[in-house]
């Protein structure tokens, strides 16, 4: 007899969140069903239940990690436009908190997804996402003045999403050359530089 839909949803919880320590302690060179059924203190029969192979529960461990991220705290913009965009990529960098370890899982993420087309499609999808939202701040920061209205507004999200993921690689290979404030104090320049010429090109 199949359990009940309430206990289904409440052991996939368990599941995920099983899923989400392997993570954080091994990353995804360490997850497998035989660390996932460990750390839930079950069998590898178990999880064969929900994921019938280690492709199933890679795919998985992707869904948690974007969940876990959409889920965390985040910066507060004071105003829209710049402050907006400056807020949003704060929240890339890893600069309090658990987000070292998170950053360091989304870059253990990228070899996996690169390894498999579908699983690298759907983080493409993830993270143009993320460039739709900061290009939401871009398109307000042009127009109260605050960014040059002639720059694409899509070249400059994704621009500035490339530079906060390029400080994440720096701040995790070297933790004590870049600290939390000159991460900040980076991306402070790096959106000066962005700014220069705003309310002069019209």
């Amino acid at each position: 007899m199949p359990p009940a839909r309430g206990d289904h949803e409440a052991r996939r919880r368990d599941v995920s969140e099983a899923v989400w320590r392997v993570l954080a302690q091994r990353g995804f060179g360490g997850l497998t069903l035989r660390a996932v059924a460990a750390e839930m203190d079950a069998s590898t029969g178990l999880l064969v239940h929900y994921f019938p192979n280690k492709r199933a529960l890679v795919g998985h461990a992707l869904d948690v990690l974007f969940e876990r991220t959409e889920a965390r705290d985040r910066f507060e913009p004071p105003a829209e436009g710049l402050a907006s965009l400056r807020s949003g990529l704060c929240d890339i960098l890893p600069l309090t908190g658990d987000e070292p370890a998170m950053s360091r899982i989304w870059v253990g993420s990228w070899d996996v997804a690169l390894s498999d087309p579908e699983l690298g499609a759907e983080q493409a999808r993830r993270y143009a996402r993320s460039r739709d939202k900061l290009q939401v701040h871009v398109e307000a920061a042009q127009r109260r003045g605050e960014l040059p209205a002639g720059a694409d507004p899509s070249d400059v999200a994704a621009t500035a999403q490339s530079f906060a993921l390029g400080v994440v690689v720096q701040a995790l290979l070297d933790p004590a050359a870049f600290p939390a404030e000159r991460q900040v104090s980076l991306l402070d320049e790096f959106l000066a530089g962005l700014a220069a010429g705003a309310g002069t090109d019209g």
